[in-house]
Formats: C-alpha cells, sequence, structure tokens
C-alpha cells in the first residue's frame, strides 16, 4: 500500500493495531474484504490470534513485517486480520474447521485459507516459520502451495468445503432426539475428573496445564453437595490440592500477585507468562470461596494479592477492567517476572535467607539463565529450617517481596490490552464480587460496581449489549456469553450489597438473552443473536473451554432468576437447554461442568435467604452467612427502606425495629419459618454448610 499505514489502524482492537505498520494490505473481518474476494476470485488467507500472544508475535516479526512475504501475500490473497476476543464467533468456527481439515488441536496465531464465494475452508495450520525447520514448511512455501490448490483443485475443495460444512453444522446444531440429562452424570464426571487428576502436582491432565477453573469449581461444589463419602474426600482434595500447588507454584505471580495463563510443565513451575482477565476472575473468586470452606489461610492471602493485582493493573480509571498483560516485554518472553543472580543477592542477608530457601534458589536457575519463583518449601518449613518463627520469616518474606516488586517497576513492563471486553468483565466482576461477599472487603465490592457502571453506562445501547469497547468506542454485537456472565456476576454481586436496579438489569438481561438468544423450537441458546451476520455455521457452544460455558451459565443463571421471581419461562428455557445438551453431557460430563452445575440446580433447587432489617444489623447477618460454605445458596441482604423490590421479595417484610432483622429461608417453591435472631440463622446456615476441616 502506498500510505504508511494500513486499514487496521482504524480498528479498536489493540491486536489489529499491532499490524497496522506492517505491509500486508490487511482487512478486518467485514464485507469490505469478503466482497473484494469474491469480485477478483481471490482466496482469503485468514489470520487470527490476540495480543498478549507469543507466536502471534513471532509470525508478525518474521512473516508479516517482511517485505518479500507481505508482497507475496498481496498477490495471491485477500488477507483478514481477526482479533480472537473481539470476534470468538469467527474463531471458534475456523479453530474447529482447522481440526477437522489437518486432525491437530489448533491454537493461535491460526491461519487458515478460506474460499472467495462462501468463506468455506480448504486449508489452515497454526503457527508457519519464515524458513523451514521443525518439520514444519516456510511460510512461503505455504502460501503458494495453498493459492496453485485453490486455482487447481476446485471441485475437491467443493466437495471437502461441504463436508466441513456437515461436521460443523453436527458439532454445533441442536440434537433431534433431547432429552432430559441422567441424574448419574454427577457421579460420572467425579470418575473422569480423577483419571484426569495428577495426585503429585495438582491439576488435570499433563503438561501444558491450564487451571480449568470451571472443572475445579465443580469439583468443590461436588464435594459440598454431600456427594458420596469416598467420592466426596477425592472431589474436595482435587480441587484444594490443586489451587494450593497452582497458588505456590511459579504459574501464579509471587510477587506482585495474579495467575499466568498456563503452566508448560506437568509442576506448575514455569509459566506462559500471559495474563489473563478471564483466568484471574473465576480463580479469584474460586479461592475466596474454597477458603470460606475452611481451605487455609494461603488461599485468602493469594486471592487478596490478586484482587489487588486487578485494581492496580488492571482497571481503567472509568471502571472497565483490561484485557491482557503480554508474555513479551522489551527483553522477551517473561523477562520482566525473572531474576538474576546478582539482583537477589543485593537483597538484605536475612530476607535473602529467606527467600533462597523459600523459593529453593540453591539450585540452578530455571528459566534461560534467569531464578522464576515459585514456593517450593512454605514459610513454616522454612522457619523450621532457618531455626526461626515463622511469623519472623513472613516478616522477612513480605518485606523481600515488596522489595522486589519495587525493583521491578523499574523494568519496562509488559503492553497492557486496554480494550474492554463485557464478557471477561462480567467474569472479573463475579470474581471480585465473591472475593467482597467472602472476606467482606467494601472495596472490592466498589472496583466490581465500577466495572458493572462502565458496562451499564457504555456497553448497554438501546436495550442490547455490545462486546468490545477501546477508548469510549464501543461496538460488535454482544456474545451469549455476555449476557450470561453478566447475569451471573449481577448475582453474585448482589449478594455482597443488595441493589434492586442492578437486579432489575440482570432482568432484563435475561429477557434479551431469551429474545435473541435461545432457539424457541428446539430450546437452547445460539452463541450469536438472531440479528447476527451469517457465518458458515451458527455455533451453540456447550462445553467449558477456557472460560466457564456460556450455554451452561445462562441455564445456571436463569435457573436462578426463576426462582427468585416463580418466573416460569426462564425456569422452561433452563431445562429446554439441559434437554438439548444432555447428549452432549452424557459422551463427556468432564467438558460440561457448568452445564452439570446447572442440572444440579435442577434436580435439587438453590436455597434463597432473604435478611430484612435495618443498614448496621443487615451488614452483621450478611457476615454470618459468608462463613457458611455452600455452593447452592443465595443470600440477600435487603435494607427496609428498598423500593420496587419483585413481588416474591416485597412480601418478606422487615421488622418494624430498625435494629432487628429477619430471614426468609427458601428452596424451591417452599420457604421454612422465618428466622428471628442472628443464633438461629447461624444455626441454619451451618446445618447446610461444608467444610473442609469437618
Amino acid at each position: 500500500m502506498s500510505h504508511s499505514k494500513n486499514r487496521l489502524a482504524e480498528e479498536t482492537s489493540p491486536y489489529l493495531q499491532q499490524h497496522a505498520d506492517n505491509p500486508v494490505d490487511w482487512f478486518a473481518w467485514g464485507a469490505e474484504a469478503l466482497e473484494k474476494a469474491r469480485a477478483e476470485d481471490k482466496p482469503v488467507l485468514l489470520s487470527i490470534g490476540y495480543s498478549a500472544c507469543h507466536w502471534c508475535h513471532v509470525m508478525a516479526h518474521e512473516s508479516f513485517e517482511d517485505a518479500e512475504t507481505a508482497a507475496l501475500m498481496n498477490e495471491l490473497f485477500v488477507n483478514i486480520k481477526v482479533d480472537r476476543e473481539e470476534r470468538p464467533d469467527i474463531d471458534k468456527i475456523y479453530q474447529t474447521a482447522q481440526l477437522l481439515l489437518t486432525r491437530r488441536t489448533g491454537g493461535w496465531p491460526l491461519t487458515m485459507f478460506l474460499a472467495a464465494d462462501d468463506q468455506s475452508p480448504f486449508f489452515g495450520g497454526t503457527y508457519f516459520p519464515k524458513q523451514p525447520r521443525h518439520g514444519l514448511p516456510s511460510f512461503k512455501e505455504v502460501l503458494r502451495l495453498a493459492h496453485d490448490y485453490y486455482r487447481s483443485r476446485r471441485g475437491e475443495i467443493r466437495d471437502n468445503a461441504a463436508a466441513v460444512r456437515g461436521a460443523l453444522a453436527k458439532i454445533y446444531g441442536p440434537d433431534d432426539a433431547a432429552a432430559a440429562p441422567a441424574p448419574q452424570l454427577q457421579d460420572a464426571a467425579a470418575r473422569a475428573l480423577e483419571n484426569l487428576f495428577d495426585p503429585e502436582h495438582g491439576g488435570l491432565g499433563t503438561e501444558p496445564k491450564f487451571p480449568q477453573c470451571a472443572c475445579l469449581e465443580w469439583a468443590l461444589d461436588y464435594w459440598a453437595r454431600g456427594a458420596p463419602p469416598a467420592a466426596r474426600a477425592r472431589s474436595a482434595h482435587i480441587a484444594l490440592f490443586t489451587l494450593e500447588r497452582m497458588s505456590r507454584g511459579g504459574v501464579y505471580d509471587q510477587i506482585g500477585g495474579g495467575f499466568y495463563r498456563y503452566s508448560v510443565d506437568e509442576r506448575w513451575e514455569i509459566p506462559h507468562f500471559e495474563k489473563m482477565l478471564y483466568d484471574n476472575g473465576p480463580l479469584l473468586g474460586l479461592l475466596a470461596r474454597a477458603w470460606s470452606a475452611g481451605g487455609g489461610a494461603m488461599l485468602r492471602d493469594k486471592a487478596r494479592e490478586t484482587a489487588r493485582w486487578v485494581m492496580r493493573e488492571m482497571q481503567l480509571p472509568e471502571g472497565g477492567y483490561c484485557s491482557t498483560l503480554d508474555a513479551d516485554s522489551e527483553e522477551g518472553e517473561g523477562a520482566y517476572y525473572v531474576w538474576s543472580e546478582r539482583e537477589l543477592e543485593e537483597l538484605p542477608q536475612d530476607e535473602r535467607q529467606v527467600v533462597r530457601h523459600c523459593y529453593h534458589l540453591d539450585r540452578r536457575a530455571n528459566f534461560e539463565g534467569r531464578h522464576h519463583l515459585a514456593e517450593w518449601r512454605t514459610p513454616e518449613q522454612t522457619a523450621q529450617h532457618l531455626k526461626r518463627a515463622p511469623d519472623e520469616v513472613r516478616g522477612l518474606l513480605q518485606r523481600a517481596r515488596e522489595t522486589l516488586f519495587n525493583r521491578r517497576l523499574e523494568r519496562t513492563p509488559p503492553a497492557r490490552d486496554d480494550k474492554i471486553l463485557t464478557g471477561w468483565n462480567a467474569l472479573m466482576i463475579k470474581g471480585m464480587a465473591e472475593a467482597a461477599y467472602r472476606f467482606g472487603e467494601p472495596e472490592y465490592e466498589a472496583s466490581a460496581r465500577r466495572a458493572l457502571s462502565f458496562i451499564r453506562r457504555v456497553m448497554w445501547r438501546d436495550g442490547r449489549l455490545l462486546a468490545t469497547c477501546r477508548d469510549g468506542r464501543a461496538r460488535l454485537n454482544a456474545y451469549l456469553d455476555d449476557y450470561a456472565f453478566l447475569m451471573d456476576a449481577i448475582l453474585c454481586l448482589s449478594q455482597a450489597r443488595w441493589d434492586g436496579g442492578d437486579f432489575l438489569f440482570a432482568v432484563r438481561l435475561a429477557d434479551t438473552l431469551l429474545e435473541q438468544y435461545e432457539d424457541t423450537q428446539r430450546g437452547g441458546f445460539y452463541f450469536t443473536p438472531h440479528d447476527h451476520e451469517s457465518l458458515i455455521q451458527r455455533p451453540r457452544v456447550l462445553a467449558d473451554e477456557a472460560t466457564p460455558s456460556g450455554y451452561g451459565t445462562a441455564a445456571v443463571a436463569l435457573g436462578r432468576i426463576g426462582m427468585m421471581l416463580g418466573e416460569e419461562r426462564y425456569l422452561r428455557a433452563a431445562a429446554r437447554a439441559l434437554e438439548q445438551a444432555a447428549a452432549a453431557m452424557q459422551r463427556a460430563p468432564e467438558h460440561h461442568t457448568t452445564l452439570l452445575k446447572a442440572h444440579a440446580e435442577q434436580c435439587e433447587p438453590p436455597e434463597i435467604v432473604i435478611i430484612r432489617g435495618g443498614d448496621e444489623t443487615l451488614r452483621q447477618w450478611l457476615a454470618e452467612t459468608a462463613r457458611h460454605y455452600h455452593p447452592a445458596r443465595l443470600c440477600f441482604a435487603i435494607p427496609a427502606h428498598a423500593q420496587d423490590l419483585p413481588p416474591a421479595f416485597a412480601d418478606k417484610r422487615a421488622p418494624s425495629d430498625a435494629g432487628a432483622a429477619v430471614a426468609y429461608p427458601c428452596r424451591g417453591t417452599v420457604c421454612d419459618a422465618p428466622l428471628h435472631d442472628l443464633g438461629a440463622l447461624a444455626q441454619h446456615l451451618r446445618a447446610g454448610a461444608a467444610t473442609f476441616a469437618g
């Protein structure tokens, strides 16, 4: 192109803007690019990635910034760049297509070649190097082969495209033989997770190890719901042991707080250093819940550190949370987070001694000649080894961490992707709200409300949610996940502090979700709204992925709102969604744990405890509810002066005495006798709660 920047300079995505200086004639996904491909009969080169993706950066430097490679791309293809975080609909479809075509798992960068007329994929892969290596052809060789194949094998491409479309329709389409899920699915999922569990290091599967937060949350809930005793103990261990190992490991930032995306090894020692909002929100909430069930002070401390990191580094002044921190900085991947021997030697002697023992620094550096910190020995073990008091060791360790944190601030930090994604913000709002509720931290609640206020102010337009915003520009249709996660987050935030306006907003979200995403003929939910652009497939995404299933979360949230309001249409939509998902749940229950949560609550409705009273008394009673863990209990402390309550709440009146309160425990359509004193409420809560200590 003749001008210095290409079309991507006008986009809201930092990832697309990273490619604005490429000599490639990039388009964003849209009508202009697709019409050009059809008019010129040029195949589409679709490149999908995200701003914190290390190998996306490598491929960009090697190929997209190379004038010779770019010239070949421009000559042979219409080139489209997609941010998978802004367009998960496109990413889901073509990741699945890549697997169907190559029989290899996908990832990012995703490189797909599409037919000009209908965007059907005919070839693909992930990262391709500039020069042939590791059994991979060079990218330029791939470009020529793909172009030649497209020109000479049209009939074969049409046949393969039809097969791929048919497979996509089978994977993402409705189940014509829908039925209610079998009750034994919960126990089947528990057995499957036991088979995947690593008893030595925690986590599910082998390296690379991802948090798989939805599975851990389900394991905690399965234990707390009263599973058979032996299975119950194993499920509790899977959740607690994994959280402990992750929190002590290198997949957690021991200096600044927050979790990295995944560990490249089975021991959680060396991470891929990007930090994602979507991991840290669910992990924050899960740590808080596990602590409230008796999981130990270390989990509480890691949750608090994570919350502080989010507020410090990921929340913008206008309220929304940023999406990611890059894995790379000026010196390369992970360089911002690791330590040279010389830097560690500069610590005061007492601090250095504690750090060296706790983080096992008396061995060879574990990351490219430098040390990445993981807590191999607990402060108590270090105290015993050094013959010091545990409190003294904890104090020295904390001072050393503060020193290293301040020194790290002198480095150039990794880039931050500051676009605001509605669904990912909702995941963090829920995590922050859960921590606020469990720890009694008004600062966390205020952070969550600032983010929710931003979404309501900027991302809610004409009765619809938008998916992404940057620099005040909100755009793109929201996806099912955005609605589902936000409904779920508001219910959680309503436990930390009741706000009638927020709850009514959750009801509006539920109505829009049913209007725009429900398959009214067969039941279940589409990932995109009814008025979304037509792609080669309209997916239904049932399984948990890096984030919990939006489909499953919608079923949970609709079921809960339906119970709270006594509204049959929400309950009916949730039940039909589970019927549509039953076959998938039966095939692989461990991949559908969010749907299993919805299923459990359909079989045994959650308990809803409404507390009414004066403000000061409400705070005491609400704090009592937070001390008792139950996965299917919602507690709402509603002030006596609250207005415009739903009928099901309005008839639960506050005492006339401003210093008194009353709790109304209900399950399904049945309510127990009101509880008029705090001791009676505590006894009721203990009776249904679960604790690791017990």
